[in-house]
């Protein structure tokens, strides 16, 4: 007979594209001896184990982005066309970042045809459906309507908590609100 595990207490999901995106624009260019750059790699990974070392989480995940091309692609060809290409210096740090969080013994997840954001909703949905609190370490203003009963958001580069009164601050109205909010402004 197999024992049940536990139901998680604490789910921690890292916004792991958000994180690259911000350590790159962070560090100031470094490379390693054979001219790798590693700007982001450092920053990435300092900022993720200050987080593993501050939480009291017994589950985490970082969540990426895979590719540019989801299902919203399918349904709106022109989706994010507008989004430059990543900076050349970045992409060769993408695949070292991810050998990152294996040394760190951290989950990584993702899945083709999807973005980050919709991964990280559908664990947190997951995470509470199954008792546990959330913390979604982002400051990605979609992922606001995510935040309520149980589920709280950390901007890491400001050390600040985001609750539903945060969302109103940013919003103007709750976390309910945030799609509509976020639609009318043509986002």
């Amino acid at each position: 007979m197999t024992e049940a595990k536990p139901a998680p207490r604490h789910v921690f999901l890292i916004d792991g594209s958000g994180f690259i995106f911000r350590a790159f624009h962070a560090i100031r260019p470094l490379s390693r001896p054979d001219g790798t750059p590693v700007n982001a790699v450092y920053g990435f990974t300092t900022m993720v184990m200050k987080l593993l070392e501050e939480t009291d989480a017994d589950h985490v995940a970082v969540v990426f982005d895979r590719a540019r091309k989801t299902f919203r692609s399918d349904i709106y060809p022109d989706y994010k066309a507008n989004r430059p290409p990543p900076p050349d210096e970045l992409i060769p740090q993408f695949a070292l970042v991810r050998d990152a969080v294996t040394a760190l013994n951290v989950a990584a997840v993702d899945a083709e045809g999807f973005e980050a954001d919709d991964l990280i909703a559908t664990y947190t949905r997951l995470a509470r459906e199954a008792g546990a609190e959330v913390t979604i370490v982002s400051s990605d203003k979609d992922l606001m309507q995510l935040v309520g009963d149980g589920v709280t958001m950390l901007d890491a580069m400001k050390n600040r908590i985001i609750g539903p009164d945060e969302v109103v601050e940013k919003f103007g109205v709750g976390p309910e609100k945030v799609v509509e909010v976020q639609a009318l402004a043509g986002d």
